[in-house]
Order: C-alpha cells, then sequence, then structure tokens
C-alpha cells in the first residue's frame, strides 16, 4: 500500500470513496517516469495511480505528505488535485493512471448541470 514519510502518515487517499461504475468502460494509460526526472499534472477525474517495476515517490497538493508506492501498489487520486511523481531508483518506473469513461449526457443534462453548478438557490417569492 501507499506509505507516508517518516514523520506521519496521511489518510486522505481513503477518506473519500472512489467511485467506480463497473457498466462504464475504464479509460488506462500507461507512461514511464524516468530516474532523475519529475512529472506533474493535475488530475482530471477520479483515478487510480498503479506502479510496476521500481519504487517511485508521490506528493499531492492537498497533502503536506510524501508517499512512497513498491511495486504493485494502488493509489486514489481525487479529481482536481495537483500531483508530482518521480522514481527512486537507477530504473525507469512504469506508471498507468485509470479511470472510469464518463458517460455521455444529452444536451438537456450539461445545461441542467451548468445551471444547478451556478448554485442560484430557490427562486424569490413575488
Amino acid at each position: 500500500m501507499d506509505q507516508a514519510s517518516p514523520q506521519c502518515m496521511d489518510d486522505d487517499s481513503s477518506r473519500y470513496a472512489y467511485q467506480h461504475d463497473e457498466r462504464l468502460p475504464k479509460v488506462v494509460v500507461h507512461f514511464s517516469v524516468m530516474p532523475g526526472a519529475t512529472l506533474t499534472w493535475r488530475v482530471d477525474a477520479d483515478s487510480a495511480l498503479c506502479v510496476q517495476d521500481a519504487r517511485v515517490w508521490l506528493t499531492r497538493v492537498s497533502s503536506p505528505y510524501d508517499h512512497w508506492l513498491q511495486p504493485g501498489s494502488e493509489f486514489r487520486l481525487q479529481r482536481g488535485e495537483r500531483v508530482w511523481l518521480s522514481t527512486d531508483g537507477e530504473i525507469a518506473a512504469r506508471v498507468s493512471l485509470s479511470c472510469a469513461l464518463p458517460a455521455r449526457r444529452g444536451r438537456v443534462s450539461r445545461l441542467l448541470a451548468r445551471l444547478a453548478g451556478l448554485n442560484l438557490g430557490p427562486p424569490a417569492p413575488r
């Protein structure tokens, strides 16, 4: 599993339930982290980061702790957070990032979702 730096453990990754709908197709992106390189990105969707081959270092802007992920471990990432990833050894680490493909919605559903996001509240009485 994920391990934090020796100062203390951070359990933010398990605080939020990972929403995974088995009916939706899954998108998986495979990439390598080269020794000495640090990758950073903003997570677009709730996803799972899986590590193969080599130990990697992961840090998140929302957490003051570093995580050392061993080969075979998985770490849950939340939509919107920024992460940094680097490898610990002399070999490249193979990593995969997977998330559920969002369901297509019609025009009306998208419009209603945008209106709901505006938080306009109930209409005022006349």
